[in-house]
């Protein structure tokens, strides 16, 4: 379902050392933390490789962003199968990987543990060989498996697959063009990125900002220009450290939010590509909660956190205001059962635009489930989905309202729900003024209500509605000029 139905999966393009030329424009925090993952496949098996070998991990310590992401890599060897030209990547949400709450998305988890099973380079396939049953046992190890391996199996199968079809569409382009041809245009892609965000940051002035969550936690930002060197330095310092919750962001994650803002700041039509951060300096803290380490939980951190990063880079940019900073994460599931999905909200307005009503924004680019396929695959009831008006902040420019959701459950299920902006609200700027802060609650089938916190679950009976109201964009621009 989410792979299906919602697209959160990602298929990218590599060069043989490992960087980022071209991906489908789909979900900027798979896309530019997806590098770290090859870079370390390549570091690990360096010499061992085979043509037909295709490798798999989900461990966010070596560029992978939460457990139920799973990364699916092929080295692309020339036909002798002797030398490796280029690398082939397939990131795909996987409806369980195991962990405390069916989904993979626990609100409570403490330790890595918790949110299911680690995969660190394993190989999938050897020599064109599928390692079903070695597959299978990693799985099914650990004190949370997987709970539904066959499922797994299925996408690892799909993604395989993918990753063959763009193997053999590069050697059809190297048969084409010749190889130095298309070796050339990899680095002509980077570099043309690289000069694309150069000559942004010759228009960019220095800035900071200090980004306040929920939970207490605080990003700090700050943004030095280098004329001379037509280059910028982010540096973090200062960001709260490493935390006892899921809210951790490993830093693949972060420096993805760092190359996501730079391109959105490109006006022109380029591929998102590894050279968008050559003239990028970014400064991350060993033990923060944006470079953590082992065996801190980060289940939040990739879908969470990443969206506070975006809209602290906004903020120290002086661009945009805050979006609704979250997606809203909201999974139900039992041993038969497991299905995931984001909700939106409302996008910041900016100089001379106005925010965008219940939209994926920044770090998310999925889909919702048609509710059809979602009732007829799920024992629940999509009772409403509208528009929360008046949600979004007001200004001159006035930021995008956030959504109204009402899912009614028709047998008895875990739910649970990761957010964030239930307490501190999106920020407006340049004198707009912030959104609504967002609600999460339940209506029990006999009319009682239930509050719920920014990250909770619950046990859902058979009638029970599960609401989610979700924050609007900040406004932007003095609303009275």
């Amino acid at each position: 379902m989410n792979i299906k139905e919602r697209l959160d999966f990602s298929c990218a393009v590599f060069d043989r050392e490992g960087n980022l030329i071209a991906n489908a424009p789909h979900m900027p925090v798979h896309l530019g933390s997806m590098g770290e993952s090859v870079r370390t496949v390549i570091r690990e098996n360096r010499g061992r490789m085979k043509a037909g070998d295709v490798y798999a991990l989900n461990a966010p310590y070596n560029g992978g962003t939460h457990l139920p992401d799973v990364t699916v890599i092929t080295p692309v060897f020339d036909d002798p199968g002797r030398e490796i030209l280029f690398y082939v990547g397939s990131r795909g949400h996987h409806a369980d990987i195991g962990g405390i709450t069916p989904g993979s998305m626990p609100p409570g988890s403490r330790v890595i543990e918790e949110e299911g099973v680690l995969i660190d380079n394993f190989l999938l396939v050897e020599e064109g060989r599928l390692r079903e049953a070695e597959t299978v046992a990693l799985l099914s190890s650990g004190r949370y498996p997987a709970r539904n391996v066959a499922q797994n199996m299925a996408d690892l199968r799909a993604m395989v697959a993918a990753n063959e079809k763009g193997a053999q569409e590069l050697k059809l382009m190297v048969r084409h063009f010749g190889l130095e041809v298309v070796h050339s245009y990899m680095s002509h892609v980077q570099d043309n990125a690289e000069e694309a965000v150069r000559r942004v940051i010759d228009i960019l002035k220095d800035g900071e900002f200090s980004y306040a969550m929920d939970n207490g936690a605080v990003i700090r930002v700050r943004i030095a220009i280098d004329r001379k060197a037509r280059g910028a330095t982010i540096d973090f310092t200062g960001t709260s450290p490493q935390l006892p919750s899921n809210f951790n962001a490993p830093a693949a994650v972060c420096m993805a939010a760092v190359l996501y803002v730079f391109r959105t700041l490109v006006d022109d039509e380029i591929p998102m590509n590894a050279g968008c951060l050559k003239p990028l300096k970014v400064i991350i803290p060993e033990g923060s909660m944006l470079r953590p380490r082992y065996p801190a939980a980060v289940v939040a951190g990739n879908v969470e956190t990443s969206q506070c990063i975006t809209d602290a880079l906004y903020g120290a940019l002086g661009v945009m205001a805050a979006s609704c900073g979250t997606m809203n994460n909201f999974t139900f599931g039992n041993e038969q059962y497991q299905y995931y999905e984001t909700v939106a909200g409302g996008s910041g307005a900016g100089q001379g635009f106005e925010g965008a009503d219940v939209v994926q924004t920044h770090m998310t680019n999925s889909r919702l489930t048609d509710p059809e396929v979602l009732e007829w695959r799920f024992p629940v009831l999509l009772e409403s989905f509208e528009i929360r008006r008046g949600s979004g902040g007001a200004g001159r420019w006035r930021g995008g309202d956030g959504a109204l959701r009402r899912v009614r459950f028709l047998e008895p299920m875990t739910a649970a729900i990761l957010s964030e902006h239930r307490r501190v609200a999106p920020y407006g700027m340049a004198g707009g003024l912030p959104a609504k802060t967002g609600r999460n609650w339940v209506r029990r089938a006999d009319g009682k209500v239930m509050e719920l916190g920014a990250c909770d679950q619950v046990e859902m009976n058979s009638g029970d509605c599960f609401v989610i109201e979700t924050p609007g964009g900040g406004g932007y621009g003095n609303p009275l000029a």
